[in-house]
C-alpha cells in the first residue's frame, strides 16, 4: 500500500509521521513545494524507524508528482492560514487554486486513489477537490468531524475524571461554529452521557467544542497540528486495512437528511472503497434545526467558490 500526503508542514509531517509508526502502508511519500522540506522531514521520520521499530519507507519529494504514482490514498493538507487583513473569500481563492492544482497532478499520476482533504475552510476545500478530481463521492472526502469529535471526547474525559477510550460520540454539520455536537448519541462506557454529567457544564463543553481550534490558536499563534495529523492518519488506516469504521466525515450529500449538493460532515462506514455508506440518524426537531443552520453557512461558503471559478 501506498500513501501520499500534500503538503509538509505541521499537520502533513504529523500525518506522515503517524502513518509510518503505525506502519499503516509500505511507503508514504511526504510532498510539498518548498526545497528540501519534505526530503528533511521524511528522511528524519525514516531515520526513527530503527528506534521505533517499523518498516515503512518514507520519501521526499519537492513539487514531483511522478513520486506519488500509484498511490491508494492521497491527504491533502496544502494551503494557507489566514492572514490579517485577508478576507474570507480571499482565503477561499487562494486555497481553492491550490487544492485544484494539487488535485489534479494527484489525478493524472493516481486515478484511482481515495482522496482525503485537510485544507481549510475544510468543507469548501472538499467540494474543491471533487469538482477538480471529477470522482464519485465516495472518494473523496474531508477530513474535520473526527478531529471535532476527539476534542469533545477529550473534554469530556476530563470533566468527567475517565478515560477518553470509553467515550463515543458524533458530531455533525460543517466544521467551525455551526458544527452540531449530539450529546443524545454521546455515551461513556455504554451509559448516556446526560445521566453522568449536569445540562449546563455539557452545553459548556459542546461551545468549547466548537471554538476547540481557535482556542489552540489563542495559546499557541497557529493552528493545531497533532490532533488534526493523527485524525487524518486514523481515515487513511480505516480505507487501508478495510477496518469499515464509523467516523463523521465531510461528504457531499445527495438528499441525505433532506440536503441536496452540500459538503457537510456526517456519519458514514469508511473502509476500502472510501466512504461505503452513508448513516442517516434519526434526528429530533432541535438536532434538525441545528443541522439546517449548518447547511445554510456551508451553502454560502461554496457560493463564494462558484463566484470565484466562474
Amino acid at each position: 500500500m501506498k500513501v501520499t500526503v500534500v503538503g509538509a508542514g505541521n499537520v502533513g509531517a504529523t500525518c506522515a509521521d503517524v502513518l509510518a509508526y503505525r506502519e499503516i502502508a509500505n511507503e508514504v511519500v511526504l510532498l510539498d513545494i518548498k526545497e528540501g522540506v519534505a526530503e528533511g522531514k521524511s528522511l528524519d521520520i525514516w531515520q526513527k524507524a530503527p528506534i521505533n521499530l517499523y518498516d515503512t519507507r518514507t520519501v521526499g519529494s519537492t513539487n514531483d508528482y511522478s513520486k506519488t504514482a500509484g498511490s491508494d490514498v492521497v491527504v491533502i493538507t496544502s494551503g494557507l492560514p489566514r492572514k490579517p487583513g485577508m478576507s474570507r473569500d480571499d482565503l477561499i481563492e487562494t486555497n481553492a487554486g491550490i487544492v485544484k492544482s494539487v488535485t489534479e497532478n494527484v489525478i493524472k499520476h493516481s486515478p484511482e486513489a481515495i482522496i482525503i482533504v485537510v485544507s481549510n475552510p475544510l468543507d469548501v476545500m472538499t467540494y474543491q477537490a471533487h469538482l477538480s478530481s471529477g470522482m464519485h463521492r465516495n472518494k473523496v472526502m474531508g477530513m474535520a468531524g473526527i478531529l471535532d469529535t476527539a476534542r469533545y471526547r477529550a473534554f469530556l474525559a476530563e470533566a468527567l475524571n475517565v478515560s477518553p477510550k470509553d467515550i463515543q460520540a458524533v458530531l455533525m454539520g460543517g466544521h467551525g461554529d455551526t458544527m452540531v455536537p449530539l450529546p443524545r448519541y454521546t455515551t461513556v462506557g455504554g451509559i448516556p452521557v446526560t445521566e453522568l454529567i449536569e445540562a449546563d457544564k455539557l452545553d459548556a463543553i459542546v461551545e468549547r467544542t466548537k471554538k476547540g481550534g481557535g482556542e489552540l490558536v489563542k495559546l499557541m499563534g497557529t493552528s493545531a497540528w497533532y490532533a488534526p495529523g493523527s485524525a487524518a492518519a486514523q481515515m487513511v488506516e480505516a480505507i487501508v486495512r478495510d477496518q469499515r469504521r464509523v467516523f463523521p466525515v465531510c461528504v457531499k450529500l445527495e438528499g441525505e437528511y433532506g440536503i441536496e449538493g452540500t459538503y457537510l460532515g456526517v456519519p458514514v462506514i469508511l473502509g476500502k472503497n472510501g466512504i461505503e455508506r452513508i448513516i442517516e440518524l434519526d434526528l429530533n426537531d432541535d438536532e434538525k434545526a441545528l443541522l439546517t443552520t449548518s447547511d445554510g453557512h456551508v451553502k454560502e461558503v461554496m457560493a463564494v467558490l462558484d463566484r470565484l471559478n466562474g
